[in-house]
């Protein structure tokens, strides 16, 4: 992914809300969000190039995790491990996510850089490989693009605005789609420097991309109610930015959320 926008503890009802875009090549193949039925079952896309994936729910306990890139090319590793494999060794984890956040460190620097959000509504992590330092992330409304998590990037910083306006309204799904569907550009001087060029910087720079080669492929909407009751809908989107197809899922956890 490359945006992922979340809210901890933020609505009365809903302990954990998140809306995400994840772009990427367009040749490269993807096959939609469905129940996979690994060990434990997972709810997640697929990226059908290297395998693994950006962003997934255990729907039995509400384990979820959802990993960016960081953007750093004169750094890149070729080759490297696709870091998609670190989302599905998060949701593989058990909850047993202390041993697990061990084990990424000591191998975190063997991938390319990441930025790894993990974790249940009561307790989530933020990783980077990039730091090699571990937090809880506190109540709050978060932004996570390619650098580290709250570096503020205009797509992060407006998408946080619109994410808790969004709250605040009523917290209704196709309010999260259309602020993920943002494309205003932010002006020159705003945007960061990761070398890629000021041309790339300038297509990369909306919340949602559109680009004959690459762009948002995806946006995803989690809604986790303090029942325990989660909601995850994904939306495809083609070159153009028209949509090709959604999928929506609902499902209990096995245990309500305890503040």
């Amino acid at each position: 992914m490359c945006l992922i926008l979340f809210a901890v503890q933020q609505h009365p009802d809903w302990p954990l809300i998140v809306a995400a875009n994840r772009d990427e090549f367009h040749k490269r193949p993807t096959e939609p969000a469905r129940l996979r039925k690994t060990s434990p079952s997972v709810l997640a896309g697929k990226d059908l190039q290297e395998g693994g994936t950006w962003m997934g729910i255990v729907p039995e306990t509400l384990l979820f995790a959802a990993l960016t890139n960081y953007r750093d090319p004169l750094s890149r590793k070729n080759p490297a491990p696709s870091r998609g494999h670190i989302v599905e060794q998060a949701l593989g984890s058990a909850e047993d996510m202390e041993p697990f956040l061990k084990k990424l460190k000591k191998e975190g620097t063997n991938f390319n850089g990441f930025n790894l959000i993990f974790g249940t509504p009561e307790k989530l992590f933020y990783y980077s490989n990039q730091t090699e330092k571990s937090l809880v992330i506190p109540p709050g409304v978060h932004g996570l693009s390619n650098h580290l998590l709250g570096t503020p990037w205009p797509k992060v910083t407006k998408g946080c605005r619109l994410l808790d306006q969004a709250i605040k309204k009523g917290a209704e799904e196709e309010d999260f789609f259309l602020l993920l569907q943002d494309r205003s550009m932010p002006e020159d001087r705003e945007l960061p420097d990761t070398g890629m060029g000021l041309e790339w910087e300038r297509i990369l720079a909306p919340l949602f991309i559109v680009h004959p080669l690459y762009g948002t492929r995806s946006s995803t909407t989690l809604k986790v109610h303090c029942s325990g009751e989660f909601f995850f809908t994904e939306i495809s989107w083609d070159e153009r930015g028209k949509e090709t197809g959604r999928v929506r899922f609902t499902g209990q956890g096995k245990r309500p959320f305890m503040p």
